[in-house]
């Protein structure tokens, strides 16, 4: 199984950016899938988690109606699309894939597999 994140870039405070994974390997609809981002010097934090349905999802407090995840099971992406991004959302963001498919799980460990991230900056 392979993950492929992309989307990232440079953009100022208020933007919008949208994230995409692409997974590759078993079907994708058999896993649920989650979004993490990193600043140097800390641990992945969980940002939103989708299962594999799209019927629940998850979201961190800090990204609550800023931040949509969703999935095309035909297109196996997954999308995370970012609104009125703050400096502080400035990180690298990894998609993960979960094989417990039926729930949105918030828990870095639980994932099974990792893409290599994208890096997203928000100037201020």
């Amino acid at each position: 199984v392979q993950l492929q994140a992309y989307g990232g870039g440079l953009v100022q405070a208020g933007s919008s950016l949208r994230l995409s994974c692409a997974v590759s390997g078993r079907t994708f609809s058999s896993y649920a899938m989650g979004w993490f981002r990193q600043v140097p010097g800390k641990g992945r934090e969980f940002v939103a988690a989708i299962n594999w349905s799209g019927g629940s999802t998850d979201y961190a407090d800090s990204v609550k109606g800023r931040f949509t995840i969703s999935r095309d099971n035909a297109k196996k992406l997954v999308y995370l699309q970012m609104s009125s991004l703050k400096p502080e959302d400035t990180a690298v963001y990894y998609c993960a894939a979960d094989l417990n498919r039926g729930a949105a799980r918030t828990t870095e460990g639980v994932y099974d597999y990792w893409g290599q991230g994208t890096q997203v900056t928000v100037s201020s």
